[in-house]
């Protein structure tokens, strides 16, 4: 959904668009943190090799032993480094905010190398040749990790800083005379000459990759950062260019060999069927188009909240009444969906969201409507690939199981499935394989939720749940919009008011970290379908 944003003076609206300008595409970024990974983890494997071979150098030489400060100095930069890595491997971190995070490694990791470089025992009072270990490291992490013109002069000036100040420390721990003052100045000459090289350097590689990085740009927005894969593409989040909007950009790109023309029929119906759809519990689109470089994008508001599958991870079942109040908002959805004549074909906990909208908590939007099905006309074209059965075996109808046709009443077994998942925290049949859970939806009578757990759950929502899991679409409700009213007459109805609606957000905001974005698309079933059906008649 949109965030919701105080309104913008001229004066912040620019301070965005600079905050915008300043900023690498998503790629670049993911780049960005790849190499930033790889310094991190060359960085840990190369200071125990020159230290020690400073310490053999000195034996050789006859040398006064080197002081504890030089070893402690090395473990802090190789453990350092090593959490800097794992940082970088971690799923779902932003990569900017990442990249942010590294200046203060940039600068950390020159403070402990000024003290190991100014530990170590002089020879003489001649001053030393060559660059500081400090002047090295800032010149090399400034041009392979990229960052914005102001912060990588910060951080630069502040790596540089560190060769002085390390200095200064191994003076007052006694290993080194601190020097005249025309000898520090042109001991600290190379770390100046390096810092200013590692600006204007930054600054040209930013340019070239700002340049390269415009494909990134999907008409009037840009993409940020990476919200999710799956079978049928990308999930990106993305602010317009000139609009204070947030996005959620849905985008399949060509490989080898270019798009499969089933996988862009699909994605095109999605879109259309989407932008066609007024509820306001359905996901709403913005834009749709083609790239420069060939790939297909559609622009939908970005969300913020749960889908219930990971509602449900985080917190467990949810009350009947709250069951009530979510299925009744899916079922509005349902209903303008399937009076225009689209099925929607996979609905369950991940395609439902529950979110803040419009001042509104517990707020429902239906997503993902990358397999629905016009019937409208009779049946619409077969997108799936053959031997595919797409969808998701858990929340499946028996006749999509099947192969056979479909019809609106197949979302709502769908839906069902979901009610008795919210209210179990348990799918309607969990088998192994895919096949036996297909099996189970096309044959076998599922078990009353009210037996799969201790808390007590209405005999009349059961009842209405149970109606809709039948295997026939003939016993099931008629429509979506008498499935509502049925939901609406249950005792659970009603009794989930939004001022309890409102503390439970208060108390479980996304905000705290539990945000999940739009999920990504299904990759779908590989089952033979006469296979499905023998097993089914058998």
């Amino acid at each position: 959904m949109p965030r919701c944003r105080k309104a913008e003076t001229p004066s912040a609206s620019s301070a965005s668009s600079r905050a915008a300008r300043e900023t690498l595409p998503p790629d670049l970024l993911a780049a960005g943190v790849r190499r930033l990974g790889a310094i991190a983890l060359l960085t840990a494997g190369i200071m125990p090799v020159f230290v020690t071979a400073m310490f053999f150098a000195a034996a050789e030489a006859g040398q006064p032993r080197y002081p504890g400060i030089i070893f402690l100095g090395d473990v802090a930069v190789v453990l350092v480094s090593l959490g800097m890595f794992a940082v970088t491997r971690r799923a779902g971190l932003d990569p900017a905010e990442t990249l942010d995070r590294a200046l203060v490694y940039e600068i950390l990791v020159g403070f402990l190398m000024g003290i190991v470089f100014h530990s170590i025992p002089a020879t003489s009072d001649v001053l030393p040749k060559g660059w500081s270990s400090v002047a090295v490291w800032l010149l090399s992490f400034t041009l392979l990790v990229p960052s914005t013109k102001g912060k990588t002069a910060l951080a630069t000036a502040a790596t540089a800083a560190m060769d002085p100040l390390g200095l200064l420390v191994a003076v007052a721990l006694g290993h080194h005379v601190l020097p005249t003052a025309p000898f520090a100045a042109a001991m600290f000459i190379p770390t100046a000459v390096a810092a200013a090289i590692a600006i204007i350097g930054s600054r040209i590689v930013y340019r070239l990759s700002a340049q390269a990085g415009k494909a990134e740009e999907l008409g009037s927005y840009r993409l940020v950062s990476p919200l999710g894969h799956g079978g049928m593409g990308e999930v990106w989040r993305a602010e317009h260019r000139m609009l204070a909007r947030d996005a959620a950009i849905k985008l399949v790109r060509g490989r080898e060999g270019g798009i499969p023309r089933e996988l862009v029929t699909r994605f095109e119906r999605e879109a259309k069927a989407t932008a066609g759809l007024r509820s306001p519990h359905t996901v709403q689109l913005y834009d749709f188009g083609r790239s420069d470089d060939g790939a297909f994008y559609y622009v939908m508001e970005l969300l913020d909240g749960y889908t219930l599958d990971r509602l449900v991870e985080l917190h467990g079942a949810l009350a009947p009444e709250r069951v009530v109040h979510v299925l009744r908002q899916a079922c509005r959805s349902l209903a303008e969906a399937h009076g225009a004549g689209l099925v929607h074909r996979d609905i369950k906990p991940g395609n439902i969201f529950l979110c803040r909208y419009g001042g509104e908590a517990d707020f429902v939007k239906v997503v993902d409507f990358g397999l629905v099905k016009d019937v409208s006309a009779g049946g619409g074209v077969n997108l799936t690939q053959t031997g595919l059965i797409a969808g998701t075996p858990a929340y499946m109808p028996p006749e999509m199981a099947l192969g056979k046709d479909v019809d609106g009443r197949a979302d709502l077994y769908a839906l069902g499935c979901v009610g008795y998942f919210l209210l179990t925290a348990q799918t309607v049949f969990d088998r192994k394989t895919a096949l036996e859970t297909l099996h189970d939806h096309t044959s076998t009578p599922p078990v009353p939720p009210s037996q799969r757990v201790a808390t007590p759950i209405p005999a009349d929502l059961e009842a209405v749940l149970l109606d809709c899991l039948a295997k026939d679409p003939a016993d099931r409700p008629e429509s979506a919009r008498v499935l509502e009213e049925r939901l609406a007459a249950t005792s659970p109805a009603g009794r989930w008011s939004r001022a309890d609606a409102e503390r439970w957000w208060e108390r479980h905001s996304p905000a705290t970290g539990a945000y999940r974005p739009l999920p990504a698309e299904p990759e779908g079933t590989r089952l033979e379908t006469p296979e499905v059906r023998a097993v089914a008649e058998g």
